[in-house]
C-alpha cells in the first residue's frame, strides 16, 4: 500500500502510463485513505461505470469516505439515488445556461483587479493567486455574502480549511468522523472549517430575513424547491455551499493554474490564443480548445469513483459488492484515443469532438459534477481577461511534474510560475 500511494502521489503521470501498458484495461489497487481500488481506463468499461445502474454503482458511498467531513451528510457529493436526485434537481438551474452567464461580467471585475497586484516583470506561482480569485467569485457570486467582515473574516478561514494537505486527506478518508470528536477539534483546518460554518450559518439568516434584490447562486437555492413544494433546510444549504468550496474553488483555481503552466511552455498555442482574445472577436472556438486541452493532459482529479452495492462481471473479472471502482480520468485521457497523446495541442478539439467517454474531467452519468458548465465559463473568463491585460512568459524551460499536495487535486509542481508582464508595457 505505502509504495502504490506514493506513486499516486509524486509520479502520478508514470504509474498511470505503467498500468496502462501492463494491463489490458483495469488494475487493483492498494491505496491509503481509500483501501483496494480497481481501477479502470477503458473507454468502454467507463461507459460501464458512468451508465450502470445508479443503485448498483454507488458514487456518493465511495465519495463519502474522504469528503464527508469537509462537505457535509447532505452534500450532493455523498448521496446516492432518490436524496441525490432531489438535490441536483434544485442545484441545476443556478449553474446552467443564462443563469451562468449572468456572473461572468462580475468574474471579469474580479479578475482584472487582482490581475493588477500580479508583480509586473517578476516570476510568482501563479496557483496561490488564482486560488484567492476563484475564492473571491464563490464568496460573492455564489454565496453572495454582502458584510465586509464577514467577507474578510470568510476569506481567511477558508483560505486554511481549503488548504488543508494530503495529510487530510488521509485522515478524514481514515477517520470520515474526525471533525466531529474532541481530537479533530485540534486540527488548524478543521477547526477553521468549524468557524467558518457558524459564518456560513449568519450568512444563511440573512439572505432568509431580506431575500429581495439577491441574485446570487445561494438566494436561488434558497427559494428553489422540489416537486412536493420541500426547499432546502439551512444544514442542506451549508453543505452545498461547503460542497462548493470544496470541489469548485479548489478544483477550478487548480485546473486554470495548469492552463497557465500548459500555456507559457508552449508559445505557439499561447500565441495563437492571444490573437484571438485581442483581436476583438466574440468568438471562443480556441479559447475553448485551450481549456479541453488543458483538462485533457492535467486533469485536477485523476480518477472518479463509485461503490458497488451488488456484485458485477467487469472485463471478465468477477467483481463483489463492496468493491470500489475508479474510472481513471487521466488514464483515458493520456491514452491511445488520442494522437500524439503527450502533446499539448488545443487544435485537436477544433477538428472534432473527443470519442465518447475518452474526456471526461467532470466525470459522468447521474453524478457528473453539477458546476461543469460554471466551471468552464468561469475558467474562460479568467483566461480572457488575464490574456488581455498582460503577456505571459515561462520562467523555466521544463515544464512543472504533476504532484498531489492538497487533498484530491493533482497541480503543478511549484504552482505554475509565470512571468507577466502589463500588455503594451515593458518588462
Amino acid at each position: 500500500m505505502p509504495v502504490q500511494t506514493l506513486l499516486t502521489i509524486f509520479l502520478l503521470e508514470r504509474f498511470a502510463s505503467y498500468c496502462r501498458h501492463h494491463f489490458p484495461s483495469l488494475a487493483t489497487l492498494h491505496l491509503a485513505g481509500l483501501g483496494r481500488v480497481v481501477i479502470v481506463w477503458d473507454p468502454e468499461l467507463i461507459n460501464a461505470v458512468f451508465t450502470g445502474d445508479p443503485g448498483q454503482w454507488h458514487a456518493g458511498e465511495a465519495n463519502a469516505k474522504a469528503l464527508l467531513g469537509p462537505a457535509g451528510p447532505s452534500s450532493v457529493l455523498v448521496l446516492d439515488g432518490e436524496p441525490h436526485m432531489r438535490l441536483r434537481r434544485l442545484l441545476l438551474p443556478p449553474f446552467h445556461g443564462e443563469a451562468v452567464r449572468a456572473y461572468r461580467e462580475l468574474i471579469a471585475e474580479l479578475t482584472a483587479a487582482e490581475v493588477m497586484r500580479w508583480p509586473a516583470g517578476e516570476a510568482f506561482a501563479v496557483h496561490p493567486r488564482i486560488q484567492a480569485l476563484t475564492l473571491e467569485v464563490i464568496l460573492r457570486a455564489v454565496i453572495g455574502v454582502g458584510d465586509e467582515r464577514r467577507l474578510e473574516r470568510l476569506r481567511a478561514l477558508l483560505k486554511r480549511s481549503a488548504g488543508a494537505n494530503l495529510f487530510a486527506f488521509l485522515a478524514e478518508g481514515a477517520y470520515p468522523r474526525l471533525a466531529d470528536n474532541v481530537l479533530g477539534s485540534h486540527f488548524p483546518w478543521i477547526a477553521a472549517r468549524h468557524e467558518a460554518d457558524e459564518l456560513l450559518y449568519d450568512e444563511i439568516a440573512a439572505h432568509r430575513a431580506r431575500p429581495e434584490d439577491r441574485e446570487d447562486v445561494l438566494a436561488v437555492l434558497i427559494a428553489a424547491a422540489d416537486d412536493d413544494g420541500r426547499t432546502l433546510n439551512d444544514q442542506e444549504l451549508r453543505d452545498q455551499l461547503a460542497t462548493l468550496l470544496v470541489a469548485g474553488h479548489e478544483t477550478t483555481a487548480t485546473a486554470l493554474a495548469w492552463c497557465f503552466e500548459r500555456l507559457v511552455h508552449n508559445p505557439p498555442t499561447l500565441c495563437r490564443l492571444e490573437e484571438e482574445v485581442t483581436g476583438g472577436g466574440e468568438e471562443d472556438g480556441y479559447l475553448d480548445a485551450v481549456v479541453n486541452e488543458t483538462l485533457r493532459v492535467r486533469p485536477v482529479i485523476d480518477a472518479v469513483l463509485r461503490r458497488l452495492t451488488r456484485p458485477v462481471e467487469l472485463a471478465g473479472y468477477s467483481l463483489p459488492a463492496g468493491t470500489i471502482v475508479g474510472a481513471s480520468i487521466l488514464g483515458v485521457q493520456l491514452s491511445e484515443a488520442f494522437e500524439r497523446l503527450q502533446e499539448f495541442r488545443a487544435e485537436r478539439f477544433l477538428k472534432r469532438p473527443a470519442p465518447p467517454y475518452t474526456l471526461i474531467p467532470f466525470g459522468g452519468g447521474v453524478h457528473r459534477c453539477v458546476g461543469a458548465s460554471f466551471a468552464v465559463m468561469e475558467m474562460k473568463a479568467i483566461l480572457r481577461t488575464v490574456i488581455e491585460r498582460v503577456e505571459l512568459r515561462a520562467v523555466f524551460p521544463r515544464s512543472e511534474p504533476p504532484v498531489r499536495w492538497r487533498r484530491f487535486t493533482v497541480m503543478p509542481a511549484r504552482g505554475g510560475r509565470v512571468i507577466a508582464t502589463p500588455r503594451g508595457g515593458s518588462g
